[in-house]
């Protein structure tokens, strides 16, 4: 048996992560071209690179098709329902850095919380006969965000493309999206709301618990937690 290991199949997620493990004595590398979705371990025997995309390693963690991954916290959050019982946290690793937020047009000068936004959708639903639309891509976070600060009359409108187009497209009014800067919110004429992001998100290194480990995957994965300075 070889221990799987999911890292994202291109981009500055992919370079990130493979200059993470160089740092700690472990190289990655693509088997051949750019579209092959397989790769190279050297410095560790055991482990085999599966290359995927960042929002399909999440699903392939939990259910068990690799033993570990790399990815948003963000994504782990949203796409596993109690996320902590089919996967375990081995390491946050300091790049990939971006804030989920809620963000509503500029111009509402009077909305600036959560408790103003709620009181803008009651308003808001009085006013058109529907609840007011937040496009997003995380829906299981949001709501369990709103449902914690006790925000009710919306509905979420599922954006898997630029969501901060939406409210200027007029297929929603207000956005809850990941951002690293803000600069592409304020070029849409949007605005964060004055409060704690819903996640503070991070590439991470994750184990699957849902996976087959065999007592010489256990001896590997030992092995490379000890390279990376790691618990296992």
């Amino acid at each position: 048996m070889v221990v799987k290991l999911g890292v994202p199949s291109k981009g500055r997620l992919m370079d990130k992560t493979f200059e993470w493990f160089s740092e700690r004595g472990v190289t990655l590398s693509r088997a051949g071209a750019e579209r092959e979705y397989s790769g190279v371990v050297d410095g560790i025997e055991g482990v085999e690179l599966v290359m995927l995309s960042a929002s399909e390693i999440p699903r392939e963690l939990a259910a068990g098709r690799i033993h570990m991954g790399v990815t948003g916290s963000d994504l782990v959050r949203d796409k596993l329902a109690s996320w902590e019982n089919k996967v375990y946290e081995l390491a946050p690793m300091g790049f990939g850095h971006a804030d989920l937020i809620i963000a509503v047009p500029k111009c509402w000068t009077d909305v600036d919380t959560l408790d103003d936004l709620d009181a803008a959708a009651a308003a808001f639903r009085a006013r058109h006969g529907f609840r007011l639309r937040i496009a997003t891509k995380y829906h299981h976070l949001i709501r369990e965000y709103f449902k914690a600060h006790g925000v009710a009359d919306y509905q979420l409108v599922d954006s898997q493309g630029a969501t901060e187009g939406t409210v200027k497209n007029l297929t929603a009014e207000a956005i809850a999206d990941i951002t690293s800067t803000g600069e592409t919110l304020r070029a849409n004429h949007l605005k964060i709301l004055n409060c704690d992001p819903v996640h503070r998100s991070q590439a991470t290194l994750f184990k699957s618990r849902m996976a087959h480990w065999t007592d010489e995957d256990r001896a590997t994965l030992a092995e490379l937690c000890r390279m990376m300075g790691l618990d296992d």
